[in-house]
């Protein structure tokens, strides 16, 4: 692969991956259960699970989302739909069709956060530390994403949170469980729990002094933080499995208010017409959007009585951060941390009577990506590109308009 084509190419991967990684936890693990439970379970590269116990069946002793959802069903059906099984689609193996050979350390560190399993690696350390060929590679696995086992699963145990009735222990009088049953705890019921993969670390890919992922310290520094309110409120109501978040047209109505409002009741022919749209951070508990791939557009323009816009008309106002695709430089950094707004206020001579002001926000959900694929392609993708053209596709189709409103400005 040409050098020029493989800076491209590394461009997203690095953007992606949270290398070093974010803390698990604030303060010491040994004075903290929660964030000494979460540096053993997050030690990074994941181990492999190992062999199951000899009493285990084969369902027990798969890794498998579906021989999880012979006994979760709902838990399956969730995570089928989220994000989290997606995460090693084909924007990220198309990359590492040709990346696997020309830089594999770079490859593989993808999969701390898009397929953190062991079994999911068709490369691992070797005892030189050097890069062999996994035997525990297991390919159905390859492009799975995050399933299941990467949170819950470790050496064959289960783990996950308390019952609902807040226990940790077995049910009373229990016989022999599934899989032993699991143990408990109440990380996954913590922020700390999605740090890993939703803050980078110190020395991680940065911009102006900010990290490009810290959703986390969004949220430690949010209102939310002080008053409890964790990720998994938001993102795992009620205990389902879905995280939804920017790609999710509700998630983001609940998240933010957006008002449009003319300064007038009526204007005449050869007034300047005012009309104000705003957007407000009233529910998102960190920057919205966060991360470097959403823009959010605000817009107005006019529009006369047989639906043609107004010849340079329309206005906009962006809120997200914009990046450059080397990641070299931040264009600008317009979100809203929580409680905040924007405002675009709006001025245009109105020239003709019957005119109306259409005001309308935007959701660009993967924009980033978008750009990101378009120069890739046009570059040259190699061997993944059918899989970057289908991932580009994707990106596409994720748009969506989550206001919408038109005023009429003669409204007498």
């Amino acid at each position: 692969m040409p050098p020029h084509r493989r800076a491209v190419v590394l461009v997203l991967v690095v953007a992606a991956v949270a290398l070093p990684r974010g803390p698990r936890a604030a303060g010491a693990p040994g004075d903290d259960p929660v964030a000494g439970f979460l540096a053993r379970h997050w030690a990074s590269p994941l181990a492999p699970q190992g062999p199951a116990p000899a009493g285990f069946s084969p369902l027990e002793a798969s890794l498998a989302p579906e021989s999880c959802g012979t006994c979760h069903p709902a838990q399956l059906a969730d995570w089928r739909e989220s994000v989290h099984a997606a995460a090693m689609g084909p924007g990220v193996l198309g990359q590492l069709v040709e990346m696997l050979a020309a830089d594999p350390a770079t490859a593989l560190s993808c999969q701390t956060c898009h397929a953190p399993l062991a079994e999911q690696s068709p490369l691992a350390r070797d005892a030189a530390g050097g890069l062999a060929p996994n035997p525990d590679f297991d390919p159905a696995l390859r492009a799975r994403g995050i399933p299941c086992a990467a949170c819950h699963v470790r050496g064959h145990r289960r783990f996950g949170p308390p019952r609902r009735d807040g226990s940790l222990g077995p049910p009373a009088g229990a016989v022999r469980l599934p899989h032993d049953g699991a143990t408990r705890t109440r990380a996954f019921l913590d922020a700390r729990f999605c740090a890993g993969c939703h803050q980078f670390g110190p020395g991680g890919a940065a911009l102006e002094g900010v990290p490009l992922e810290n959703t986390f310290e969004e949220w430690r520094a949010s209102r939310y933080a002080r008053r409890g309110v964790q990720c998994q409120d938001c993102h795992m109501p009620a205990r389902r499995h879905r995280w939804r978040g920017i790609h999710d047209p509700a998630m983001v109505r609940r998240g933010v208010t957006v008002t449009a409002t003319a300064g007038s009741r009526a204007y005449r022919v050869g007034d300047t017409a005012v009309v104000t749209l705003t957007v407000t951070n009233t529910g998102v508990g960190h920057a919205f959007p966060t991360y470097v791939t959403p823009d959010v557009v605000m817009s107005v323009e006019l529009v006369d009585r047989a639906g043609r816009v107004i010849s340079e008309s329309r206005a906009e106002r962006a809120i997200g951060r914009e990046i450059t695709l080397d990641l070299t430089r931040q264009v600008r950094d317009t979100r809203l941390a929580p409680g905040r707004a924007a405002a675009l206020a709006y001025r245009h001579r109105v020239d003709r009577p019957g005119l109306v002001a259409r005001a309308q926000v935007v959701v660009y959900p993967d924009r980033f990506y978008t750009r990101f694929f378009e120069a890739l392609l046009a570059q040259g993708a190699g061997q993944g590109a059918r899989q970057i053209e289908e991932a580009l596709a994707a990106t596409r189709r994720s748009t969506f308009t989550l206001f919408a409103r038109e005023i009429p400005l003669d409204r007498d």
